[in-house]
């Protein structure tokens, strides 16, 4: 082994080790991040700090999660190999990637056309053949494909949206942040039983807004 890859081998065992130490300890979890490279969804400025357990800014005024709120979110959702995965807020598409590897199929939205565009490049990259990215308002999920087994918000909304929970199947559970404000925020899960809804908070967190309709960039 070269230097370069002693390097590369140093720097994931670092990357792994900090996500089992913020709370990750699915294996089938740390398998997925140990394989998706989270280096292509981060560009500009901010590449060479694509391994560091911190959020980093991208395109269109938007964040990459950081990689333990990712697993934690993921690891919440437990995910199985048959489930049908929406995810709300495309983002840089780091979230899909991951979920791609454990689920069998990923549809993610974003409300922005550009952050999209990138992440489909992104994915055809990496043969990620079973994630669709649409551009669309996320609130409303995406009534053509529900129900689904598994829903993931990477945006705060003050409540779990109606749309939301009514695509989730029943025994389904959703993810999400929600807080009035982006300083007062949880990140709970939503379980659907035969009667209605079960939450359980998992941890305080910080994330962009949830906002409704497409935006006028390009």
């Amino acid at each position: 082994m070269n230097d370069a890859e002693d390097s590369v081998a140093e720097r994931k065992m670092q990357f792994l080790f900090a996500l089992r130490s913020k709370g990750v300890t699915n294996p089938t979890v740390l398998t997925a991040m140990e394989r998706i490279d989270r280096g292509p969804f981060v560009k500009g400025l901010f590449a060479d700090r694509a391994y560091e357990d911190t959020p980093l800014p991208i395109a269109c005024g938007q964040t990459i999660s950081q990689p333990s709120v990712v697993g934690l979110m993921t690891q919440a959702l437990e995910v199985s190999p048959r489930d049908k995965v929406l995810e709300v807020g495309t983002g840089s598409g780091y979230q899909a990637a991951i979920l791609s590897l454990l689920a069998r199929r990923i549809y993610t939205v974003d409300r922005h056309k550009r952050l999209v565009r990138e992440a489909r490049t992104v994915f055809e990259s990496m043969d990620l053949v079973n994630i669709t990215a649409f551009t669309s308002d996320g609130s409303f999920g995406l009534p053509d494909q529900a129900p689904f087994d598994r829903i993931i918000v990477t945006a705060a909304a003050e409540d779990p949206p109606g749309p939301l929970l009514a695509q989730l199947k029943i025994g389904g559970i959703m993810v999400l942040p929600v807080g009035q404000s982006d300083t007062v925020q949880s990140l709970i899960r939503v379980r659907r039983t035969e009667t209605g809804f079960d939450y359980d908070e998992i941890r305080p967190v910080r994330f962009v807004p949830l906002i409704e309709g497409i935006a006028r960039d390009n």
